[in-house]
């Protein structure tokens, strides 16, 4: 009979459900992950913030020192190394820029001081041939400062400590030597400039210029001599019509002569440092490239 069958078939659906059963699972998780994300959602839970950075100190910034800035230093002294005889180390800082010479090669580049070390890590030289012994000071002072020397400013007085023990005592300049005035010293001509090049006076030709307390100028012209009256600015001077004898000499005592009178004459500028005095037309020439300037040194003898 037929019915029978299919009520034994019908007995059997237990166990195909049983097989399919698990093929409702996936239907199952993801109910259960809405129901997890819906309880999740709680209106009144502390919102979780990233902790701020700690803050960080500003990065420091080297820079030259405000004491050394514009000034020249002589060295006074020098312990743990011997200095040629007659020569002495310069020291110049201007602008951030370090300039240092010990009687050949000037060595030059940027500067700062941090943590009282004086740091030039970049120095360049010039590159003048002089006698081995001041070529071996160069390569001295060169090691010196490479080294990061410890500085140290007193006033008028600065001191570097080198790495190999060596001390470097420095004066200012203006104190150690400083400038000399414009009245009352006789200065004796040592140089003739142009824009293009600086020139010696000839051997044996004497040429100078002492201006006196009254306004007036004697000037030996390098053949001749004569006078001037003279006015005196901060940077400037103003000389009067100059009268000279009137001799003949040898030629290079005349060229002196024509470039004396031809700047001493008007206005010009002037400036003076230490023992040196420096004189320009202000006359720009011909070919409006520059006059000539006078180059002084004074006679202190």
């Amino acid at each position: 009979m037929l019915l029978p069958r299919r009520l034994t078939s019908m007995h059997r659906s237990p166990s195909r459900q049983g097989r399919l059963h698990p093929a409702l699972v996936p239907g199952l998780v993801v109910m259960a992950l809405a129901v997890a994300a819906c309880g999740g959602d709680d209106s009144d839970a502390t919102p979780v913030t990233d902790p701020e950075p700690p803050p960080t100190a500003p990065p420091v910034t080297a820079a030259p020192s405000p004491g050394l800035d514009g000034r020249e230093f002589l060295s006074e002294s020098v312990d743990g190394y011997e200095l040629v005889d007659d020569t002495i180390i310069r020291l110049s800082f201007d602008d951030g820029g370090l300039s240092a010479n010990a009687g050949c090669n000037t060595l030059f580049g940027g500067y700062t001081v941090v943590d009282g070390q004086l740091r030039a890590p970049m120095l360049g030289s010039t590159e003048m041939a002089c006698e081995m012994e001041l070529m071996a000071q160069d390569r001295w002072l060169t090691d010196i400062l490479a080294l990061e020397p410890r500085v140290e400013l007193d006033g008028d007085t600065l001191t570097l400590r080198g790495a190999g023990g060596a001390t470097l005592v420095f004066v200012d300049r203006t104190v150690a030597d400083p400038d000399r005035p414009i009245v009352g010293t006789r200065w004796v001509l040592d140089g003739l400039r142009t824009q293009d090049a600086v020139s010696s006076v000839p051997e044996g030709v004497i040429a100078s210029l002492t201006i006196d307390d009254e306004g007036a100028a004697v000037v030996e012209a390098g053949c001749n001599r004569g006078s001037a009256g003279v006015e005196i600015g901060d940077d400037t001077l103003v000389f009067g019509p100059l009268a000279l004898t009137r001799m003949m000499c040898e030629p290079g005592a005349m060229d002196v002569e024509a470039a004396m009178t031809a700047v001493l004459d008007g206005e010009v500028t002037y400036s003076i440092e230490a023992n040196r005095l420096t004189i320009d037309s202000l006359d720009t020439g011909a070919d409006g490239m520059g006059g000539t300037g006078l180059m002084f040194v004074a006679d202190e003898t």
